[in-house]
């Protein structure tokens, strides 16, 4: 990431942080005196705020370390964040490298023309390469959560997709009944509008219903669609995701006027630190593509080429 970038998230991470430690302590004095306080949601938010911690800030001009490979799984690309620019390969390594990232790709089929027969494959394809998950729209979630039924991956569909501008109330209950059709991940679009005009107390209210809607046991990712905003934009929209419960940030619905980069995916990783996950999605197309958004952070990575992205070989 550049100096630039670290600059910034340095200032509005503190300077949000700082606004909500005195938000959260004039709440509290409020309540302790028994004065008439904010909204439930206000409330909900000042005890997010309260019980997780702020991101692990690195000193300027570094970055934050990858975690660290434990015995059940190796992640050569740990080496590489730490400074490694060459790897040392035995024979069959490169599979396992396969192995490890087809275990954090959403596989992704989310086109208007998407057919039965083309989920059903997306689903088949999903159990033969052991992804994280397939991703659809919710109209296929009854179908997929049939098929999948006794396996690992995952069922994922989408919220307010792709423009993010349907109402909070309507997003919510989109949330409800996906996890009622069988849902165990929701990737919602945040309110793009709202985030543009800097509106976040809408964008975090937003994206609460969502979190509300879904449940503790849904993983919820919230879609930045980044490509539409600035990087001051990318930031707050990450700390509000982070404290309205969110699992992840995500960058893009691959709908709009650009995809995943590597310098967003770092961003967004320096803003949410470890607690929360990364997703990478829109353009990611080849192992290339996928190594290079882990190495800047992501631990998720969204793609409809995901068959092309295991099997292909790295530059």
């Amino acid at each position: 990431m550049s100096e630039k970038h670290e600059s910034l998230v340095d200032r509005i991470v503190r300077e949000v942080l700082g606004a909500e430690r005195g938000s959260s302590a004039s709440a509290a004095g409020r309540k302790a005196s028994g004065a008439p306080g904010g909204s439930a949601a206000d409330d909900r938010a000042g005890r997010s705020a309260a019980q997780t911690p702020a991101p692990a800030l690195p000193p300027a001009g570094g970055v934050l370390p990858a975690p660290a490979p434990t015995a059940d799984h190796y992640n050569p690309d740990h080496v590489i964040a730490c400074g490694a620019d060459r790897v040392s390969c035995t024979l069959g390594l490169l599979d396992r490298v396969r192995s490890e990232i087809g275990r954090m790709i959403d596989h992704t089929l989310l086109k208007p023309d998407a057919t039965r027969s083309q989920v059903e494959q997306l689903c088949r394809e999903a159990r033969d390469f052991a992804f994280a998950s397939v991703c659809v729209n919710p109209c296929w979630v009854t179908l997929c959560s049939r098929l999948l039924e006794g396996s690992q991956v995952k069922v994922c569909t989408v919220v307010g997709f792709p423009l993010g501008a349907n109402t909070s109330r309507i997003k919510a209950a989109e949330a409800r009944q996906a996890v009622r059709d069988g849902a165990q991940e929701v990737d919602m679009v945040l309110n793009v509008g709202a985030a543009c005009d800097g509106d976040w107390k809408l964008v975090e209210r937003d994206i609460s219903s969502v979190v509300e809607a879904a449940g503790r046991r849904t993983v919820c990712k919230v879609i930045l669609e980044t490509c539409l905003l600035g990087d001051e934009q990318v930031v707050k929209a990450s700390l509000c995701a982070r404290r309205a419960g969110a699992d992840y940030v995500k960058t893009s619905t691959g709908f709009s006027s650009g995809g995943a980069t590597s310098e967003h995916v770092a961003l967004m990783r320096r803003v949410v630190g470890a607690g929360m996950g990364v997703k990478a999605s829109g353009g990611v197309r080849s192992l290339d593509d996928a190594v290079s958004m882990i190495e800047s952070g992501a631990d998720r990575i969204g793609a409809s080429a995901s068959i092309a992205i295991v099997g292909g070989s790295k530059s």
